[in-house]
């Protein structure tokens, strides 16, 4: 069988030109990266945004699993199937991260014949965005020691600088350090730390702003530490948004790609699904729709966290109101929902399957609280069953959802037609009603509870009276109309990873919040969230070389 790269590097990609030429954009908007990738200008887009509205479709799952679901090569396949039945499709994703290439997940462009391209360029350094981020972030750090090193006119209290900082790499050597030993001439020793890139707040913010204005705005209200009296000092009050915002001119204009069959796709941001919204930037999501009829999107994780975020965070802030849903799952995942063991998912388990689909159904209803249709892609594996399928389309129309059987890894989007007929079919009649779960007006911690209980089924969520009081500080700050973004294991409904399957009356504790100013949102931390990740003893960097010909190989 052939490797992702392998099948990759076997298909002749059109000129980026060309591909920018079949959506409409003239050569003076495009800012070639190579032969292959290219940036478009943000003048020319803006000029664009009232000729086009694109149906939106969003891609999630089931709750991952070490079996794999196929997220972006779903959406990658279904929008090389909409495109195949004649209709003017656009993928809008997220760009990778180098830390998880090198470690167990390896790259995030697709696999098999549903995947965008050149994959080697996108998985690895890409435009460099990441970099400029990483750049800015640090930069930022840098003023702040800075400033307490030259006298701290704003008087920061050293205990309370909450801003890391990060670096696109897995590395847990770096979770928690000691900086600024060595002397006086080094600084204030303090402890700080890491973040992997992906979980910057800068990231966060180039993809919620709509324009070089706002990120600047936005990039000034970060909050980066605190005085004695717990007074809020901004990346404003340093006078960093400007030179951030300078270095982020360049990766805040979306990037232009294809996918193996030449569907324009707009590869932009990537923040992290936990600790962010898991979206890539509202810059290229409408991009995408000002040019296509049909535009894939997805978001991070399974629908509790990355649809969640999606509709209640990045829909919010930029005035999305997303068409229709596709839920990934697989007959594999399903079953270790079901309790099997990841050894054992090649045998056939229909009752497994069943007993797994709880997870299904439970993002199925869970989706449709916000007023938009869903269908089921059943991501097809060569060890899949006809019975074990069966139980699937079973499960999902006895509430009130299609399933439909997908061979885009194998086939590309021919194989993925039925899905691409049935998502369309329900943009075309979906007569709106989409709606957030929650109102600006609640509380903070209403908001939380409410995620809590709506989509996790949790009974209710707690926090310590010091994690309240802290809510109620930013909410006589201004900040309480503010959406929330819960950071829980990925794995489960709950915070708890081991239990899967559909879990309530569970207990969801908030352990820390965290207020993330310019990007708009109040991260609440429930149970044990990992910022920076590690390396796995067996990393998928040993893996990787260039052979006698100077061609990556082990990338996947």
């Amino acid at each position: 069988m052939d490797t992702d790269i392998a099948i990759a590097r076997s298909v002749a990609l059109r000129p980026i030109a060309a591909i920018a030429e079949g959506l409409g954009i003239p050569d003076e908007a495009i800012e070639p990266y190579g032969r292959y990738k290219a940036k478009i200008a943000l003048e020319w887009l803006n000029a664009r945004k009232a000729e086009r509205n694109g149906r939106l479709i969003l891609v999630t799952a089931i709750n991952p699993t070490p079996a794999g679901e196929g997220k972006t090569t779903t959406s990658i396949g279904l929008a090389d199937a909409l495109r195949h039945t004649g209709r003017n499709a656009v993928l809008a994703l997220r760009e990778p991260s180098l830390g998880p290439c090198f470690g167990t997940k390896g790259g995030a462009t697709g696999g098999g014949r549903a995947q965008v391209a050149p994959m080697e360029d996108i998985n690895l350094h890409f435009t460099g965005d990441f970099h400029a981020i990483t750049a800015a972030h640090n930069l930022l750090a840098a003023m702040i020691d800075n400033h307490i090193h030259w006298g701290n006119a704003l008087e920061i209290d050293v205990r309370r600088v909450v801003w890391r900082r990060v670096l696109d790499m897995n590395d847990r050597a770096l979770r928690d350090i000691v900086q600024s030993i060595g002397g006086v001439a080094n600084g204030y020793p303090r402890e700080s730390g890491f973040d992997i890139t992906v979980a910057s707040e800068v990231m966060a913010i180039l993809c919620l702003a709509d324009g070089l204005a706002d990120m600047e705005r936005r990039l000034g209200d970060i909050v980066v530490a605190y005085t004695r009296d717990r007074r809020p000092i901004t990346a404003r009050d340093l006078k960093a948004d400007g030179a951030m915002a300078v270095l982020l001119a360049e990766a805040i204009k979306p990037n232009l790609v294809q996918s193996l069959e030449g569907t324009p796709a707009f590869l932009h941001g990537g923040p992290f699904a936990n600790i962010a919204h898991g979206c890539n930037s509202v810059i290229a999501t409408r991009a995408a729709m000002s040019l296509g009829d049909y535009v894939v999107t997805e978001a991070g994780f399974g629908a509790d966290l990355g649809a969640e975020k999606f509709f209640d965070i990045k829909c919010r802030q930029a005035g999305l109101a997303p068409d229709a849903v596709v839920i990934v799952a697989t007959a594999r995942a399903l079953k270790m929902n079901g309790g099997v063991a990841k050894a054992d998912l090649g045998r056939e388990d229909v009752d497994a399957v069943r007993r797994g689909a709880v997870n299904l159904v439970r993002h199925i209803e869970n989706i449709r609280q916000f007023g938009v249709p869903a269908v089921v892609a059943i991501n097809h594996f060569h060890t899949d069953s006809d019975a074990e399928i069966a139980a699937i389309v079973e499960a999902a129309a006895q509430h009130g959802s299609r399933a439909i059987l997908c061979r885009h890894w194998a086939e590309g989007g021919a194989g993925a037609v039925e899905l691409a007929d049935a998502v369309a079919e329900l943009c075309d009649t979906h007569g709106g009603g989409f709606a957030p779960i929650y109102g600006d007006e609640l509380s903070l911690f209403d908001k939380i509870d409410t995620v809590a209980r709506r989509i996790y089924r949790a009974e209710h969520a707690v926090a310590e009276p010091s994690v309240l009081a802290q809510l109620k500080r930013w909410e006589d700050a201004g900040y309480g109309h503010l959406p929330v973004c819960l950071a829980k294991t990925q794995y489960s409904f709950s915070t708890d990873p081991a239990l899967l399957g559909a879990p309530t009356g569970h207990i969801v504790p908030v352990r820390e919040v965290r207020l993330a100013a310019g990007a708009g949102f109040v991260v609440a931390i429930c149970g044990e969230i990992m910022t920076m990740p590690g390396l796995p003893r067996v990393p998928a960097a040993e893996a990787i070389r260039l052979n006698d010909e100077g061609l990556i190989e082990g990338l996947f």
